[in-house]
């Protein structure tokens, strides 16, 4: 026998993505539940009766977004042979998915986390809770490449996961604004030559005296 409510016809996973596209393109106060049903093509009470409310369809939302379009940084970092190698596969994939002319545009997360307004501090938090994850494992895997040999003694691993964790989300908003892959891709070249200014050469103590 069907769920009471559901009509005939309903697939969980179908509504559940349309509403992933529908809060990643809108943010989260931008969608109505008239929205979400029509996007869905469910009712009302058919909706609370499979995902609970608006906010838990939402978290529902961004785990499907981090499961399926939004795995580029997990995958990159733990994938690529090399810390350099996992950085720049994280922003060059990222920045393909980012301007997926079928998709929205951006991240999900850092979009949301930017644009979540005070009053939805359960979801804001869960975003920035999400984005500080992100930012956790490129530390890490930056300090598995620093445990391996690949990067000098010496070099503070922090500010340069802060570096490209703000490149990243930099990345996403220029998606949202609508620059193009080309030149996202040539933001990302910058930003890849400021690795060798950061961890390539071991920085000099400070004090040291210069020249021969």
């Amino acid at each position: 026998m069907a769920e009471r409510g559901r009509p005939r016809g309903f697939d969980r996973d179908v509504a559940l993505r349309r509403a992933m596209e529908l809060f990643w393109r809108h943010g989260y106060e931008g969608v109505s539940m008239a929205d979400l049903t029509a996007a869905m093509g469910i009712a009302a009470p058919s909706l609370y009766a499979a995902f609970g409310s608006k906010e838990a369809l939402f978290r529902e939302a961004i785990a499907l977004y981090r499961a399926t379009e939004g795995s580029a940084t997990r995958r990159a970092l733990d994938c690529e042979r090399t810390a350099r190698g996992a950085i720049e596969a994280m922003l060059r994939d990222n920045a393909d998915a980012f301007t997926d002319l079928s998709l929205p545009n951006g991240c999900f997360v850092i979009l949301g986390a930017i644009n979540t307004a005070p009053e939805h501090e359960g979801v804001r938090a869960h975003l920035l809770d999400l984005h500080k994850e992100a930012c956790g494992m490129i530390l890490r895997r930056l300090e598995q490449g620093a445990a391996a040999g690949e990067l000098p003694s010496g070099v503070d691993l922090g500010p340069v996961a802060g570096f490209y964790s703000t490149v990243l989300a930099g990345l996403s908003i220029k998606a949202r604004d609508g620059t193009g892959r080309r030149e996202m891709h040539a933001i990302i070249d910058h930003a890849m030559a400021a690795w060798d200014a950061m961890v390539a050469v071991a920085p000099r103590p400070a004090g040291a005296a210069s020249g021969g």
